[in-house]
């Protein structure tokens, strides 16, 4: 264990960790919604050039 880490106490660490987990889910978020506008555009870009 890393002596920086053997400093944190568990309640530290847990933040830590949660933090790191937080920012995770904002990634996978912004990803996804990125991914349904992506989605939408090509689809109604479809739509308007059907026929």
């Amino acid at each position: 264990m890393p002596p920086e880490q053997r400093d944190l106490d568990p309640e530290r660490r847990r933040l830590a960790e949660e933090k790191k987990n937080e920012r995770y889910v904002w990634w996978y978020l912004a990803y996804f919604l990125f991914g349904i506008h992506l989605v939408a555009f090509v689809m109604i870009y479809a739509v308007m050039h059907a026929g």
